[in-house]
């Protein structure tokens, strides 16, 4: 098993000469852990000392503890360093001037997922955006995509459906490290930002997390593992319905249902379509939160087989067609509120573009439907090789 070391841990191995003297502060939470499990904010403060003032925590909270979406999370004193900690999913979610005028550099060490729709991708913009407007340094710490660097899959986010879900005309399953997506942001999409990424030493973009060597703590409660991670950008549309996503079981985005559900009915209609690599076992769960709470819901767990050639969003949108298909009756679209949109559907802010939905209950093929965006997607796939580090 390879070795990789994280951003984190060559900080530490060799300080930057620039920060020496700077006054630090650290968006992070309890996934932001060196190999041995020691927390990112022990080993800056062990680092630099007093020059870490101030920690600031993305959705779910400092220790990822905050359920779902809208459930924030309060500013805080850290138990141990006993710094403070701003919130930037609580009443504001983006750093105020009061948040960073103690600071001249925010180091950022988060762990993102790999999706479109992974909120601390856009907490880290709304931050470099802040350092713009107020003078100060961005350096994050870079971490691997845990469900691999090379594959790409999905539409690009249409301008007009920008939420906190979706800011920039990516695609679903975007392919690229957290410390890439700084770089693009910065440069492609305009903010401008006084950046520098400590990279991944030892990573290849071939790599799932198993293959790290790195240790994995969930960064939001329903990522247990890093197999609900390698479904959730097509396990994660069900957020945008009545249909259960598995929150309040022990195996949330691996398992989907609802007590309406017909597997029989589902597997039959999906026998002619291409879902590589994966194998929809059904089953019944008894979500003790959330949607369905209390009642079973009949459904499938996803068991990847082939990670190469599982295509997560076709499979979802495969699964969501054939449940809007037989049983239209009983199915719903999510209404908002969502991730602090009031008005547009959340499903729609999730796939990025409103045609898809209405096409997808249209009935158009699934396979027809991934043609469509093929040329918006190459033209991405063209835009991150000039940020790719590895």
């Amino acid at each position: 098993m390879a070795t990789v070391i994280p951003g984190l841990e060559k900080l530490v191995a060799a300080p930057p000469a620039d920060l020496q003297k700077a006054r630090l502060g650290l968006l992070c939470n309890s996934a932001s852990v060196d190999h041995r499990l020691v927390h990112a904010a022990r080993l800056v403060q062990a680092c630099f000392g007093t020059r870490l003032v101030q920690l600031f925590s993305p959705q779910h909270g400092l220790f990822a503890e905050r359920q779902d979406n809208m459930i924030e999370s309060d500013h805080r004193r850290d138990p141990w360093l006993h710094l403070p900690v701003h919130s930037l999913y609580s009443e504001t979610r983006r750093p105020t001037a009061a948040m960073m005028t103690p600071i001249d550099v925010l180091l950022v060490d988060l762990q993102d997922v790999g999706t479109r729709v992974y909120t601390f991708i856009y907490t880290l913009s709304y931050c470099m955006e802040a350092a713009k407007r107020f003078g100060k340094k961005v350096v994050v710490l870079d971490r691997p995509n845990p469900i691999g660097g090379q594959l790409v899959e999905g539409n690009c986010l249409v301008s007009e459906w920008a939420s906190f879900v979706g800011r920039y005309p990516i695609p679903m399953r975007h392919g690229m490290t957290i410390g890439e997506l700084a770089l693009m942001f910065n440069d492609a999409f305009g903010i401008g930002c006084d950046l520098e990424v400590i990279p991944l030493e030892g990573w290849q973009r071939r790599m799932l997390f198993e293959q790290t060597g790195l240790p994995w703590v969930a960064p939001s409660p329903n990522l247990p593992t890093p197999a609900s991670a390698l479904v959730y950008p097509g396990q994660v549309i069900w957020e945008g319905t009545n249909v259960s996503e598995g929150r309040g079981t022990t195996q949330p985005f691996e398992i989907f249902g609802a007590p309406y559900l017909s597997p029989e009915k589902i597997m039959a209609h999906l026998k002619d379509t291409s879902l590589p690599g994966v194998v929809l076992r059904p089953m019944e769960f008894l979500p003790t939160a959330n949607k369905w709470q209390g009642e079973v819901c009949r459904g499938f767990q996803l068991h990847v087989t082939d990670p190469a050639r599982f295509h997560p969003f076709r499979t979802g949108l495969a699964l969501l067609q054939a449940i809007l298909y037989h049983h239209a009756d009983a199915f719903r679209w999510k209404q908002p509120p969502y991730e602090y949109e009031y008005e547009r559907l959340p499903m729609d802010l999730i796939l990025g573009d409103q045609t898809i939905r209405t096409r997808l209950a249209g009935m158009t093929p699934v396979m027809a439907l991934e043609a469509t965006w093929q040329a918006p997607l190459a033209q991405f796939r063209a835009l991150r090789e000039r940020y790719l580090l590895y």
